[in-house]
């Protein structure tokens, strides 16, 4: 008798340790692999804009004063730039020329193209498959 609760306690303990362990890994599989540069500052980074920061007062303040969150170009002479000022991020300015904001305009439309395949890819893997999207979606309560 003794023999047999001893058993069946060791068969206890390796099923709860594989459970345990399968729902350890696959916690670990719902998380994101979202990688590479998501915001507009990486972005400008990958694609070769330079960072300036103001060393002076009156250049903190110019920076202030230039449109924020946006790309603008500056011309000096024969040369444009493109220009990204950010006074409440790493208060400085991102600044390139064609070829890098071409560089940034590639990487934002590969970031935007990948954030939709993990969307669809999220929508795909909650498999509604004959039930549908819901009662809600039939009736357009939540619409």
């Amino acid at each position: 008798m003794r023999n047999t609760r001893y058993w069946l306690m060791g068969i206890l303990l390796v099923v709860l340790g594989l459970v345990l362990l399968g729902c350890a890994s696959s916690s670990t599989s719902l998380t994101p692999q979202v990688q590479g540069p998501q915001t507009t500052e990486q972005l400008l980074s990958a694609a070769g804009f330079k960072q300036i920061y103001p060393s002076t007062p009156a250049q903190k303040a110019k920076l202030s004063n230039m449109p924020q969150k946006q790309i603008f170009l500056i011309s000096k002479g024969p040369k444009v730039y493109y220009v990204y000022a950010d006074a409440s991020g790493c208060g400085c300015l991102y600044a390139g020329n064609q070829q890098k904001y071409q560089n940034f305009m590639n990487l934002a439309t590969q970031a935007q193209f990948a954030a939709e395949r993990y969307q669809a890819a999220q929508m795909e893997a909650w498999d509604w498959g004959t039930w549908g999207p819901g009662w809600w979606g039939e009736t357009g309560v939540m619409e």
